[in-house]
């Protein structure tokens, strides 16, 4: 089928309605049954094509492409031929084999969940719509429309297409899905706009998956599918990369070094052996074993155990993780991105400062729970005005907001609050109820006669209430004597302004002078810049109805709210300060908001850089590179250029992790190495893009997630280096046997997978469980593309893997030159010596230091391991399937002897670089 074409699209909010008809080849009367029926043959359906992603068959295959399985199905192979040549049963070759298989599965089991984003994003685009056809209103399924229909919208409805308004009534659309913002959006038909006005900008436009939340609108459709806004979002999913985490990428490196060194170990001692003119069969076999000891078969078990430990703590903490090496990648993260509204801040539009007659009067409190107090301030009066507030002055301004309003406060539980209603009007309802007025038993004595709903054109809403004995009119004095009726108006400053003559000063009513207007206009801009939304608000007495110009109005005063930051948020803003982690604000606010929520809780200063969404269209990659490398608030944003500022930080070297509710959010959090959608606010988009779900928006709970990650990490190289350890030792053991002129192998393929299954294994289990070390999170975060052998680790498991192998080995000598069974004694001491080891590598100080019982888990695999390994000497079912002869008292003493050795050796090792630490501080 050959792909289908669409006609490049104009900048439809550049046009006028008329010339957008006219590029559409479509008129006011719809489109005709032919011209739909041509269009969407060519056009397609209105849906959004979903990307192919992997099969099941392709995550199955790809789990068994990892180096160490496949090196393991090689030795599986070797191994068979050599058992088929010695004519015994190959059970070392089914017992590789069979783990190989175990972590193949278990990896698929990890990634076999398909990515629902697309399928998420289509279940958005799929209500019913009214279009006009053959000049006749009808219903359709929304994916019948095509660029040129007529659809038609009213509150409740969601948006199934890209289109340009023809003609509005009070039109207000919720557009969250797509910008991230809840605050509803006016929008203008008449408007014919700059070409290079942003998406949030375009108000003469609207965009599929977004809602109506007011009024009425007819709008033509000029994109749909893919090539709407969201289709595009859709896009950017299909094409974001992705990011493996820090775990899969270390782990990735762990296995080519453990391979590639593998392999040259396994080359010398053939060589050698070949050279020495050893039996090349005895050869054969110790290398088989050589390459099974090097593999830790049982780290991917651990590993998966390890994350999902970290899953159920992050759980109690409110973060839920849906890819389990995220939570490995927290620990990791160098750079937070987050949105601004609900996770920086409570999402709750709070009233901060009112300014009434000469005064400001600072609002205190939480939330929507009413109460908090008010501290006035005197302000400098402008000229002819009287200082201070006439009094009841500001009861009136919080009476008049209540009234002009229609949301509700309600009670929901001994503290719990909520608004029904508009979030802007019910910060007006809260403010008020901190100062004892009751919305509900107010209303009720003033009823509201008349009104006029809020536009974005008149940029105010106007109410009449009745007032028949004037108590509500009382600090007006004389002008309301007698009135029964009171027009109360609030809206922008600089249109109520404009509609008063008059204002309330500390001696009453008094006339507004051009140059006192002035002075409220420079009060309005100065709480502006503080990233407060302000409204200012007007009363006409004897103002009889809404035929009558707004107009000689009392100016009663002004109101500025703001979405507050969380109360814990600061906090958590320092404590990534100092965990060397950068905090970032991308948000689709006002760039003043965005300054004054960054600078109120730490992450910009008062006048720092706040870089827009349309200044970012203009930079290339090296710029935008630059920029993202010193600045930490964003605003005005468009869904690409998050993924680009991700992009950019990545290409820093940065660990990126990014927040976020919105569909917008989605492609942003997809490509981060760790995506964090909101649970409370976000979308479903968001939710299956990211890697984590945070239960109460909370930007405190990534902090908290990070500090979880950062211990995971913490434990994850704390049992490396104990297997690894562990595993050099064995390697050269079994290496040395034959130089040394011994003659078999000291263990079986069957052994080995017991110690890295079992003996390794368990112990490895419990040391996931070890409690966090103080000071965690004052550490800087592990360094981007930093390896899994850094900070010593790669020094320790060569040095102990030597010490190990050199006490096992003098024990072997020992063993077999005194005739005892060495190659059991061999097998019993590694295992034993290992438990020693395991609870040497709790810490690095000392475990004299270190509480005894803090980790009971690691106490009792001790003893659960080494009860097994005794069973495989004396019980003879399991003696005789592994290979093993029951030890004499004296032998087994020899084990444990050596085995002590290790550990203590291990110890003093600790307290040799204590002493040392303690002697460089003290020079």
């Amino acid at each position: 089928m050959a792909p289908l074409t669409r006609p490049a699209s104009p900048a439809w909010h550049a046009l006028a309605a008329d010339e957008c008809l006219q590029q559409l080849d479509a008129s006011r009367a719809g489109l005709s049954t032919a011209q739909t029926s041509e269009r969407l043959a060519r056009l397609g359906l209105n849906r959004l094509e979903l990307a192919a992603g992997r099969s099941d068959l392709q995550i199955l295959w790809d789990q068994f492409s990892n180096v160490m399985l496949i090196m393991l199905l090689a030795v599986a192979a070797v191994s068979a031929v050599v058992a088929h040549v010695e004519a015994r049963f190959p059970k070392d070759a089914i017992a590789i084999v069979l783990i190989v298989v175990l972590n193949g599965l278990l990896g698929y089991l990890q990634e076999s969940k398909a990515q629902q984003a697309l399928l998420a994003l289509r279940n958005m685009a799929q209500p019913m719509v009214q279009v006009r056809r053959d000049g006749q209103w009808q219903r359709l399924s929304s994916e019948q429309l095509v660029p040129g229909d007529l659809i038609r919208l009213e509150a409740g409805d969601r948006v199934p297409a890209d289109a340009r308004l023809l003609e509005v009534a009070e039109l207000g659309l919720r557009e969250a899905a797509l910008t991230g913002e809840a605050e509803a959006v006016f929008k203008k038909a008449e408007l014919v706009l700059e070409p290079g006005t942003p998406v949030l900008e375009r108000q003469n436009c609207l965009f599929q998956g977004t809602e109506v939340v007011r009024g009425r609108g007819v709008a033509l459709v000029t994109a749909t599918g893919m090539a709407t806004e969201l289709g595009q979002i859709a896009e950017l999913i299909n094409t974001a990369g992705g990011e493996d985490t820090p775990l899969q990428q270390r782990l990735d490196g762990l296995a080519k070094v453990l391979v590639s060194g593998a392999l040259a170990l396994v080359a010398v001692v053939m060589g050698v052996g070949v050279a020495m003119g050893l039996d090349l069969l005895n050869l054969l076999e110790v290398a088989l074993s050589m390459a099974v000891a090097i593999v830790p078969e049982g780290l991917p078990a651990v590993i998966t155990v390890t994350l999902a430990i970290g899953t159920q703590r992050m759980v109690r903490r409110a973060a839920l993780i849906r890819r389990l090496p995220a939570v490995e990648a927290l620990g990791s993260v160098t750079v937070i991105c987050s949105d601004k509204t609900g996770t920086l801040t409570q999402n709750r539009q709070v009233v901060q400062e009112l300014r009434s007659g000469t005064e400001a009067v600072t609002v205190g409190g939480q939330g929507y729970e009413p109460v908090g107090s008010f501290t006035t301030t005197a302000l400098t009066a402008p000229a002819g005005a009287s200082p201070g507030s006439v009094p009841g002055g500001r009861s009136l301004l919080l009476q008049a907001g209540v009234l002009c309003s229609d949301a509700e406060l309600k009670q929901d539980g001994p503290s719990a609050w909520e608004i029904l209603g508009d979030p802007t009007e019910g910060a007006l309802v809260v403010v008020a109820a901190k100062d004892g007025v009751d919305d509900f038993a107010l209303r009720n004595r003033f009823p509201r006669s008349a009104e006029i709903p809020f536009s974005s054109e008149r940029q105010l809403m106007a109410v009449w209430v009745e007032d028949p004995d004037g108590s509500l009119q009382a600090p007006l004095g004389a002008v309301a004597a007698g009135s029964s009726r009171l027009l109360i108006t609030k809206g922008a400053p600089e249109v109520i302004v404009a509609s008063c003559d008059r204002w309330l000063d500390g001696s009453g009513v008094v006339p507004l002078d051009p140059a006192q207007a002035q002075w409220w206009l420079e009060q309005a801009r100065e709480l502006a810049a503080g990233g407060l939304r302000v409204l200012a608000f007007a009363c006409a007495p004897h103002h009889p109805s809404p035929e009558l110009e707004l107009e000689r109005q009392v100016l009663l005063g002004l109101m500025a709210q703001l979405d507050p930051a969380r109360p814990e948020v600061t906090e958590a803003v320092a404590t990534c300060r100092q965990a060397g982690i950068r905090p970032v604000m991308i948000t689709g606010d006002h760039p003043l908001t965005a300054r004054a929520i960054g600078a109120g809780i730490g992450l910009t200063s008062a006048d720092g850089e706040v870089v827009l969404g349309r200044e970012l269209e203009g930079f290339d990659d090296a710029t935008l590179q630059q920029v993202v490398a010193r600045c930490s608030v964003y605003a005005r944003v468009a869904p690409e250029q998050k993924l680009r500022i991700v992009k950019a930080l990545q290409a820093n070297g940065q660990v990126v992790a990014m927040t976020g509710d919105g569909v917008n959010d989605a492609p942003a959090l997809k490509q981060a190495h760790i995506g964090v959608a909101m649970g409370i606010t976000g979308t479903e988009v968001s939710k299956e893009a990211a890697d984590m779900v945070l239960l109460d928006d909370n930007f405190a709970t990534i902090v908290s997630a990070v500090e979880e990650g950062r211990l995971v990490y913490a434990n994850i190289r704390r049992f490396v280096k104990y297997i690894l350890g562990s595993n050099v030792g064995e390697l050269i053991t079994i290496g040395a046997a034959p130089l040394l002129g011994l003659t078999g192998v000291p263990m079986t393929p069957l052994q080995i997978l017991w110690m890295n299954l079992v003996t390794d294994g368990v112990p490895a289990l419990a040391l996931a469980l070890e409690p966090g070390e103080d000071g965690l999170m004052l550490r800087p975060p592990a360094r981007p593309g930093e390896s899994i052998f850094a900070r010593g680790i790669g020094r320790y498991i060569v040095r102990i893997g030597l010490v190990f192998a050199a006490i096992t080995i003098v024990m072997m000598l020992y063993a077999a030159r005194s005739g005892g069974p060495w190659q059991t004694m061999v097998f019993t001491t590694l295992c034993l010596a290992q438990m020693g080891h395991a609870l040497s590598a709790r810490s690095d100080l000392p475990l004299s230091r270190v509480a005894p019982f803090s980790n009971p888990w690691l106490l009792w695999a001790v003893v659960l391991t080494t009860g097994l390994q005794l069973a495989l000497l004396y019980v003879p079912a399991l003696s005789s399937f592994f290979g093993t002869v029951p030890l004499a008292g004296h032998d087994l003493l020899v084990c444990v002897g050596f085995s002590l050795v290790f550990f203590v050796y291990l110890e003093l090792e600790k307290w040799w670089r204590l002493w040392r630490r303690r002697s460089s501080a003290n020079a």
